[in-house]
Formats: C-alpha cells, sequence, structure tokens
C-alpha cells in the first residue's frame, strides 16, 4: 500500500503504513492517504459478517497494511479487542460483541439505534483505535530497537486514551497537550491522576485550538521532530483513522440482514477523525446512505456542509461547551475529507489551507466543488445547551437509556435526517459518568459511575502550565526526555 500526502510533496515515494505510523504529519504539513483506497467485494461483505470484532479488524487493517506480517497483524488485533478490555460497563455478552448495537426505537419510520463505542479503559470511542495504537506502536519500536516520544493535544477524551494505552510502554514516552480548566472534572481527573513515569501532562494556558497548533509547530520542525522522535496519537495520526473504519463495518453488518441495504450514520465531530473513517468506509464500499455530522455551538463544520464556506473561529469565538470534547474551531482531518473533494487535487488543498492559515478560511459555494459533498452522502446540523439536555432527558424517558452530551448532539442532529426504512445509527462517543454536572441537570439524578473509577476526581493529581507557546513545550520536552 502506497502512501502519499494530501500536499503532494514527495510525489512518487512510497510511504509505508509502518513509516506514516511512527510519523504523524507529512514533511509537506499534508496528512497521510492511500493512494488509492482499496475497494470491498460483495463476497467479502458476506464473509465478514460473523466474524468477531478481531478477525474483522484484521481484514479490514490487512488491505490498507502490507508491510506488518499477517500472523503479526491478527495477534495485535487479538491481543487488542477482547472481552476484557471492553468490559468496563457492559454484561460479559454485550462486552464480548466490543461495540454492540443498541436499537431505541423506530422514529419516522427509521430505526434509530447508538453503536456503543464507550466501553474501553477510558469510557470514551478513542478507546476503540487507541488501544490498537499502543499495541502496534510497541510492536514497530522494539522491532528496530527504537523509542518515541509522542506530542498530542486533547479536548478531552483522546489524551485520556492515549495515556491509558500508552502507559507502561516499552520505548515510549507521552506528552499531553490540554486545555487549562477546559475540561470535565472527570476527563481531568482520569489524566492528571495518572502517575505513571512515561506520562506528561501539559495544561495549556488557552483553548484546544492553541494546543492543537503547538503540536502541528513543532511536527513541522523537521530537524526537532527527528532529534527527538516525535510521534503523533492525534487523529492526524493515520493509523488511528483506519482503526476506527472497522466499528462501521460492524456497526453495519449489526444492523442490516443483507448486503442490498442501507444504513446511515450520525457522528458528533470535533477533529472531523471519526466522520473521516465513516468516508473512508464508504469509498470501500460499505453501503451508506449518509453520512451525518453533528457539532455543537462551535459549528465550523456544520457551517461548511450547509454553506461551502469554511470559516475558523478565533480562540475568543470559540464556546466552551457542555460537550467539550467537540470544542473544535480548526478540524485536523477536514484536509482529507477536502483532498477527495477535489478530485485529490493537492496543488489545490495546499492552497486552501494556506487561505486557513492567512485568511481564516476559504469558500467552495461557487464552485462545483461543492456540489459533490451530497456524492459522498453529506449533511450536517447542530445542538445546544438547550437542545442537548432536552435530549438527554428525551432519552431517558422514552428509552430509559442515560447518554452523555456528544451523543445527545448526535441524536438530535441524527432525528432531522431520519429517512423512512433506513436504519439511523448514531456513533456513541463516551459513557454519561464523563460529564456529570450536565446530566445532573438534564435528569436530576447522578450519572453511573463504573465502579473501577470510584473516587476518581479525589486522587492526586500531577501536570504542569504553560503558556500557549510551541518553544515552551519543546523545552519542557527536551528536559524530559532525558537525551
Amino acid at each position: 500500500m502506497n502512501y502519499l500526502s494530501t500536499r503532494g510533496a514527495g510525489a512518487g515515494e512510497r510511504h509505508t503504513f509502518s513509516e506514516i505510523l511512527l510519523g504523524g504529519l507529512a514533511k509537506d504539513g499534508g496528512l497521510y492517504l492511500p493512494a488509492d483506497y482499496p475497494r470491498v467485494t460483495a463476497d467479502e461483505l458476506t464473509r465478514w459478517r460473523t466474524l468477531p470484532y478481531a478477525d474483522l479488524a484484521f481484514e479490514i487493517l490487512s488491505k490498507f497494511c502490507d508491510d506488518i506480517p499477517a500472523d503479526d497483524l491478527r495477534a495485535l488485533t487479538r491481543k487488542t479487542y477482547t472481552a476484557a478490555t471492553y468490559c468496563n460497563v457492559r454484561d460479559d455478552e454485550s462486552a464480548a460483541q466490543i461495540t454492540p448495537l443498541k436499537t431505541l426505537g423506530v422514529e419516522d419510520g427509521a430505526p434509530l439505534s447508538l453503536l456503543e463505542l464507550s466501553n474501553g479503559p477510558t469510557l470514551a470511542f478513542k478507546d476503540m483505535a487507541m488501544q490498537l495504537i499502543g499495541n502496534l506502536f510497541e510492536y514497530a519500536l522494539a522491532k528496530h530497537g527504537e523509542s518515541l516520544n509522542i506530542l498530542g493535544a486533547t479536548s478531552g477524551d483522546t489524551g485520556s486514551a492515549a495515556e491509558y494505552a500508552m502507559r507502561g510502554k516499552n520505548g515510549i514516552r507521552v506528552f499531553m497537550l490540554s486545555p487549562h480548566k477546559k475540561m470535565s472534572a472527570f476527563q481531568t481527573a482520569q489524566m492528571y491522576s495518572l502517575q505513571d513515569p512515561n506520562i506528561f501532562n501539559l495544561a495549556v494556558q488557552g483553548v484546544f485550538d492553541d494546543a492543537q497548533d503547538i503540536v502541528k509547530a513543532v511536527s513541522n520542525d523537521h530537524a526537532f521532530k527527528a532529534k527527538y522522535k516525535i510521534g503523533t496519537v492525534n487523529s492526524i495520526n493515520w493509523a488511528r483513522v483506519v482503526a476506527q473504519v472497522v466499528y462501521y463495518f460492524k456497526g453495519y453488518f449489526a444492523a442490516t440482514k443483507s448486503n442490498a441495504e442501507r444504513v446511515s450514520f450520525t457522528v458528533p465531530s470535533g477533529n472531523f477523525g471519526n466522520v473521516c473513517a465513516g468516508h473512508i468506509a464508504r469509498m470501500m464500499g460499505l453501503p451508506i446512505e449518509k453520512l451525518v455530522v453533528a457539532t455543537n455551538e462551535n459549528d465550523v463544520l456544520d457551517e461548511f456542509f450547509r454553506t461551502g464556506i469554511y470559516r475558523v473561529r478565533k480562540a475568543a469565538e470559540t464556546y466552551h461547551t457542555s460537550s467539550p470534547s467537540m470544542d473544535i474551531s480548526k478540524a485536523s482531518n477536514f484536509e482529507r475529507f477536502v483532498y477527495d473533494l477535489l478530485g485529490r487535487d493537492p496543488a489545490r488543498v495546499l492552497q486552501l489551507f494556506r487561505d486557513v492559515e492567512e485568511k481564516g478560511g476559504f469558500d467552495l459555494a461557487a464552485s462545483g466543488d461543492f456540489a459533490r459533498v451530497r456524492e459522498f452522502g453529506f449533511v450536517s446540523g447542530s445542538s445546544s445547551h438547550d437542545t442537548r439536555v432536552d435530549t438527554i432527558r428525551d432519552v431517558f424517558q422514552r428509552y430509559d437509556t442515560m447518554i452523555d452530551t456528544h451523543t445527545a448532539d448526535g441524536v438530535k442532529v441524527a432525528r432531522e435526517h431520519l429517512q423512512p426504512g433506513i436504519p439511523m445509527i448514531v456513533l456513541e462517543t463516551a459513557q454519561p459518568i464523563k460529564f456529570g454536572e450536565t446530566i445532573r441537570e438534564a435528569l436530576l439524578r447522578e450519572p453511573e459511575r463504573p465502579a473501577a473509577f470510584s473516587g476518581l476526581e479525589s486522587l492526586p493529581q500531577r501536570f504542569e502550565v504553560v503558556p500557549a507557546d510551541a518553544q515552551r513545550v519543546k523545552d519542557f520536552i527536551v528536559a524530559n526526555t532525558g537525551e
């Protein structure tokens, strides 16, 4: 499998899966994608229907990874996707399914379901990919006798998922940036309470976009990146995205009985990585009718999919909301979709994202390119705090199911795009306990807390507050690598 950059540098070069696994951003600042999307045959879809999750993951990853021996890759997926790892909330039978599908009911003639993705170690969907990434990293580094310093940015769930996946891993240190005092108390405690010596938490004085900009700035300093062996686990990392492709197939199989059926997915979206995985599944041939992008008050993506205008917000214009993992203005994975939307024209992609940095955005409304958005199946919508609370209350009262704030945004927007006879699957993002304040507001009761997380917020916390300055972060990395 040959990988290339969305911005075109190094055209003709061959980049393997293992090379980009550890690398993150391309040297030109672009994102890696396969030169061509592998297509799935009808026979493969039929055969895959009955596979357990770990073996389905092997089949799909095999199409994107040809430089890890098949026996090794199968062993890695089976090591990752076990009932023991995904048993924090569900019963044994559900845990064995890894991503069970919960049908809420039929609304406007369409079955409405939740694809349950938050039963991993940190109670968020990010565990689905991050646990695999941790094992892939350890495998690749051990094979070559190397080490890696992971630099990431999080608005909440990515950070804890990365840290739980990497804690204690040989040859790996994690430097995780998060916006100071902008996460929920539970999310903050999950990260900052870790005492593992290879985990470093940096609370950035700013918003998530400031933290993400620092990661990109450090990644674009190629000399520093090479000297200090900087890697990334943010969704700019291709392996993160491709690992998420798997549960779209699993959800489709759970919601249908034959390959002739189509389904739609609604995805709560911040950095666009999760819904980008759905786009890739659709490009592979999975019968997806619509991909519904659900945003919160930070509605940059919704604005684009409605108008063709991509307009990032300044830090002062980014709202701090009750679905904080989506409080993002610049969706880093959006570039992958734009690359496909523009017919894979790297020169145009480069110019558009220069416009993002220099002018704050771009406008495709007047071009024929924007019309192709519907061809790719994308629609969108947004939610607010009031509709979020109303949706949490309605789903609990109507279906006896408690959902978190981000999933509530998804359900709210999904209901705006239902089609009779076509199942609508909302990707669940996290357990309600992670956002207890809003659950209490909506339901006047405490969210359920898995026993493993009893007293989490009272544990000692270890973190360092830093300004939104890439050089200060570089200095911290240098001081804590021992190199």
